[in-house]
Protein backbone atom coordinates (compact mmCIF):
# COMPACT_ATOMS: atom_id res chain seq x y z
CA UNK A 1 0.00 0.00 0.00
CA UNK A 2 1.43 3.38 -1.04
CA UNK A 3 -0.67 5.48 1.35
CA UNK A 4 -1.03 5.20 5.11
CA UNK A 5 -3.15 7.60 7.17
CA UNK A 6 -2.78 6.78 10.86
CA UNK A 7 -3.38 8.17 14.32
CA UNK A 8 -0.27 6.33 15.57
CA UNK A 9 3.14 7.91 16.05
CA UNK A 10 5.52 6.60 13.38
CA UNK A 11 9.26 6.53 12.81
CA UNK A 12 9.81 7.94 9.30
CA UNK A 13 13.10 6.09 8.77
CA UNK A 14 11.60 2.74 9.74
CA UNK A 15 8.68 3.37 7.37
CA UNK A 16 11.03 4.18 4.47
CA UNK A 17 13.07 1.03 5.15
CA UNK A 18 9.94 -1.14 5.44
CA UNK A 19 8.45 0.16 2.19
CA UNK A 20 11.78 -0.07 0.38
CA UNK A 21 12.18 -3.69 1.50
CA UNK A 22 8.65 -4.48 0.27
CA UNK A 23 9.44 -2.91 -3.12
CA UNK A 24 12.03 -5.61 -3.83
CA UNK A 25 13.77 -3.20 -6.19
CA UNK A 26 17.37 -3.48 -5.01
CA UNK A 27 19.70 -2.33 -7.75
CA UNK A 28 16.91 -0.62 -9.70
CA UNK A 29 17.05 2.75 -7.98
CA UNK A 30 19.88 5.19 -7.52
CA UNK A 31 17.88 7.71 -5.51
CA UNK A 32 15.44 7.75 -2.64
CA UNK A 33 14.26 11.24 -1.74
CA UNK A 34 12.37 11.78 1.50
CA UNK A 35 10.44 14.69 2.95
CA UNK A 36 9.52 14.59 6.62
CA UNK A 37 7.19 17.26 7.94
CA UNK A 38 7.08 17.88 11.68
CA UNK A 39 4.91 20.08 13.89
CA UNK A 40 6.29 23.55 14.60
CA UNK A 41 5.69 25.30 17.92
CA UNK A 42 4.64 28.50 16.13
CA UNK A 43 2.37 29.64 13.31
CA UNK A 44 1.38 33.12 12.17
CA UNK A 45 3.67 34.69 14.81
CA UNK A 46 1.91 32.84 17.65
CA UNK A 47 3.13 30.05 19.92
CA UNK A 48 1.31 26.78 19.28
CA UNK A 49 1.11 24.23 22.09
CA UNK A 50 -0.75 21.44 20.30
CA UNK A 51 -2.35 20.69 16.96
CA UNK A 52 -5.24 18.44 16.03
CA UNK A 53 -5.45 17.20 12.46
CA UNK A 54 -8.74 15.83 11.15
CA UNK A 55 -9.43 14.11 7.85
CA UNK A 56 -12.21 12.51 5.84
CA UNK A 57 -11.50 8.74 6.01
CA UNK A 58 -11.53 7.05 2.63
CA UNK A 59 -11.55 10.32 0.72
CA UNK A 60 -8.18 11.42 2.09
CA UNK A 61 -6.48 8.16 1.13
CA UNK A 62 -8.07 8.33 -2.33
CA UNK A 63 -6.70 11.87 -2.88
CA UNK A 64 -3.22 10.85 -1.77
CA UNK A 65 -3.22 7.77 -4.01
CA UNK A 66 -4.35 9.95 -6.93
CA UNK A 67 -1.45 12.38 -6.56
CA UNK A 68 0.97 9.44 -6.40
CA UNK A 69 -0.51 8.16 -9.68
CA UNK A 70 -0.09 11.64 -11.19
CA UNK A 71 3.56 11.78 -10.13
CA UNK A 72 4.20 8.37 -11.68
CA UNK A 73 2.77 9.66 -14.96
CA UNK A 74 4.86 12.86 -14.91
CA UNK A 75 8.22 11.41 -13.82
CA UNK A 76 10.04 8.16 -14.32
CA UNK A 77 9.89 7.02 -10.70
CA UNK A 78 9.88 3.43 -9.52
CA UNK A 79 7.53 4.10 -6.63
CA UNK A 80 6.33 6.61 -4.06
CA UNK A 81 4.99 6.36 -0.54
CA UNK A 82 3.06 8.72 1.77
CA UNK A 83 2.44 8.33 5.50
CA UNK A 84 0.30 11.01 7.15
CA UNK A 85 -0.74 11.24 10.77
CA UNK A 86 -4.05 12.49 12.07
CA UNK A 87 -5.17 13.22 15.62
CA UNK A 88 -3.29 15.21 18.25
CA UNK A 89 0.34 16.34 17.90
CA UNK A 90 2.87 18.13 20.02
CA UNK A 91 5.74 20.23 18.64
CA UNK A 92 8.45 18.09 17.09
CA UNK A 93 6.16 15.17 16.24
CA UNK A 94 6.46 13.83 12.68
CA UNK A 95 3.26 14.47 10.75
CA UNK A 96 3.98 13.48 7.17
CA UNK A 97 6.47 11.38 5.24
CA UNK A 98 6.76 11.50 1.45
CA UNK A 99 9.31 9.20 -0.18
CA UNK A 100 10.12 8.69 -3.86
CA UNK A 101 12.43 6.23 -5.60
CA UNK A 102 13.91 6.52 -9.09
CA UNK A 103 16.98 5.56 -11.07
CA UNK A 104 18.25 9.16 -10.90
CA UNK A 105 17.97 11.91 -8.28
CA UNK A 106 16.42 14.66 -10.43
CA UNK A 107 13.21 12.76 -11.04
CA UNK A 108 12.99 11.61 -7.41
CA UNK A 109 13.42 15.21 -6.19
CA UNK A 110 10.88 16.65 -8.63
CA UNK A 111 8.28 13.98 -7.94
CA UNK A 112 8.75 14.33 -4.18
CA UNK A 113 8.27 18.09 -4.31
CA UNK A 114 5.17 17.66 -6.45
CA UNK A 115 3.70 15.15 -4.01
CA UNK A 116 4.11 17.30 -0.88
CA UNK A 117 2.87 20.46 -2.60
CA UNK A 118 -0.19 18.70 -4.02
CA UNK A 119 -0.85 17.01 -0.69
CA UNK A 120 -0.76 20.38 1.09
CA UNK A 121 -3.11 22.01 -1.41
CA UNK A 122 -5.55 19.22 -2.32
CA UNK A 123 -5.82 16.54 0.35
CA UNK A 124 -8.79 16.88 2.73
CA UNK A 125 -7.12 17.60 6.09
CA UNK A 126 -8.24 20.19 8.64
CA UNK A 127 -5.93 21.66 11.31
CA UNK A 128 -6.90 23.08 14.66
CA UNK A 129 -4.20 24.72 16.77
CA UNK A 130 -4.20 25.03 20.54
CA UNK A 131 -2.74 28.33 21.74
CA UNK A 132 -2.42 29.91 25.18
CA UNK A 133 -5.51 31.96 24.31
CA UNK A 134 -7.63 29.02 23.12
CA UNK A 135 -8.00 27.22 19.80
CA UNK A 136 -8.26 28.24 16.15
CA UNK A 137 -8.79 26.49 12.84
CA UNK A 138 -5.97 27.00 10.33
CA UNK A 139 -7.45 28.51 7.19
CA UNK A 140 -4.36 28.53 4.93
CA UNK A 141 -1.27 26.38 4.56
CA UNK A 142 2.05 28.09 4.97
CA UNK A 143 3.89 28.82 1.71
CA UNK A 144 6.52 26.38 0.50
Amino acid sequence: MNVIVTDKIFDPWQEVQRFQNDMQADGQFGACVTFIGTMRDFNENTDVQKMTLEHYPGMTEKHLAQIIDEAKQKWNILDAFIVHRVGDFKPGDPIVLVATWSAHRAEAYEANRYLIEELKSRAPFWKKETLKEGTRWVEHNTPA
